[in-house]
């Protein structure tokens, strides 16, 4: 991190461009996007930069650091697109934020407790109106089985740091979803072995 507390991470700068052209497919010509663990801010940034007027972004993160890093990035780059960010777990019954047109999560349901998952598909489909989409972007496990030996090795780093982290099953996630009033998962290939993975709320 540097004096300025702007964070980075090299993974965001690779894949940012790629979650963008696919995440350009759910959002609005108006309305809020909120991103769940935030992190660096870099992801947000670079797409509240490629937004259209219309387009408003809430980042959020429940580490102050992270906080820092997201608000610095937006004054940085003179983004007026991009409201403070705002202290917000997961995992939590009550988020700070009562709606938004998108919901966005970057690799975070790998790297958390399976209770994080469950309170980011519920606070989702509390805040988000019919026809809403929740986008998603991570690795995941199709049928049971890794999609790549990379994630597979990927998978027995998570649990070596902590065992309630890992590649989760996507199938899992998505009843999960869909037992919340969302729809059947919308699934695209990424780099690097990830998925894209949107879930539109039902009425």
């Amino acid at each position: 991190m540097g004096d300025d507390a702007r964070c980075f991470a090299p993974s965001a700068a690779r894949n940012r461009e790629p979650i963008l052209r696919e995440l350009q497919r759910y959002l609005p010509g108006r309305g809020l996007v909120l991103e769940i663990a935030s992190g660096s801010g870099e992801h947000i940034v670079h797409f509240a930069a490629s937004a259209g007027p219309g387009q408003m972004f809430q980042p959020s993160d429940p580490d102050p650091v992270a906080r820092a890093s997201i608000d610095r990035w937006a004054a940085v780059l003179a983004l007026p697109n991009i409201r403070p960010a705002i202290a917000l777990d997961a995992a939590a019954l009550d988020w700070p934020i009562e709606t938004a047109s998108v919901v966005i999560c970057i690799n975070m349901i790998h790297i958390s407790p399976w209770a994080a998952t469950i309170g980011l598909l519920r606070g989702a489909a509390h805040v988000l109106p019919a026809g809403g989409p929740l986008f998603l972007y991570g690795p995941y496990r199709r049928g049971g089985r890794h999609t790549a030996p990379s994630n597979e090795a990927f998978d027995a780093s998570l649990k070596a740091r902590d065992p309630r982290w890992g590649v989760r099953d996507l199938e899992a996630v998505a009843a999960l979803a869909q037992a919340l009033g969302f729809g059947q998962p919308l699934v695209a290939e990424m780099p690097a072995n990830n998925l894209s993975v949107a879930f539109v709320r039902g009425a």
